[in-house]
């Protein structure tokens, strides 16, 4: 891949094939963000994985200790909660069969549908529409549950998706340049730990092979990720 004069520029901090600690690390992706928006800084992770074997693939959602993504449109769909508490915990969008039928009539205006287990397979059918926007609701990911409420209250406060790609890989953001580095530390640290209680029994060697933060656009930096406290 070409890269433009100033991701060549902060590349030059970057010392090849160094280990960092992560404190360090994530000062030095501080500096080399060179965009003129608030980048984030990623977490990448290369797990020892066989992702051909399903008991090898991960795939869920936690609410890491500080979250910094952008705020969630919800779309609760149950019978169990009132809409006046459903507007104290920040839901945006509360139904049943009719928020169905509008989906099937093209709306859309959502980033995420936690639903009862009653309502999955009239979703079911709609698989082709929300499958590929990611919008299909999932039981691995905490959003397919007989408590609504819960969940919707935990993705309001910043649970995030994670997954192993076809390579074993898993990347998260894991907060912002200009997030204080105390804050960056503790969710790294708190989802490397958490990745790790997730290895499977199958996994055979070392389960976390090797772990980069990178600011969006900019160069990855190797982490040391051993004794995490």
């Amino acid at each position: 891949m070409k890269h433009g004069k100033k991701y060549l520029e902060v590349k030059k901090l970057v010392t090849a094939n160094k280990v960092y600690p992560i404190a360090e690390a994530i000062g030095l992706a501080k500096k080399t963000a060179y965009t003129k928006f608030d980048p984030s800084i990623e977490l990448a992770i290369k797990l020892n994985v066989d992702t051909t074997k399903p008991e090898q693939q991960l795939r869920g959602a936690v609410a890491l200790p500080h979250y910094f993504g952008k705020t969630q449109r919800i779309l609760v769909l149950s019978d169990d909660i009132t809409t006046a508490q459903a507007k104290e915990v920040g839901i945006d969008y509360l139904g049943g069969k009719d928020r169905i039928d509008e989906i099937k009539g093209g709306w859309l205006d959502f980033d995420l549908i936690i639903t009862s287990p009653k309502y999955m397979p009239e979703l079911s059918k709609l698989g082709k529409v929300l499958g590929p926007k990611g919008l299909m609701p999932n039981p691995k990911l905490g959003t397919v549950t007989p408590d609504v409420l819960k969940a919707a209250i935990e993705f309001k406060k910043g649970k995030v998706n994670y997954r192993t790609d076809t390579y074993g890989n898993i990347h998260v953001v894991i907060g912002k340049a200009s997030a204080a580095v105390e804050k960056i530390d503790a969710n790294i640290k708190f989802f490397l730990n958490f990745i790790a209680a997730k290895r499977p029994s199958t996994v055979k060697g070392e389960f976390i092979q090797k772990a980069y933060i990178c600011c969006s656009m900019g160069p990855s930096i190797k982490i040391q990720f051993n004794n995490l406290g």
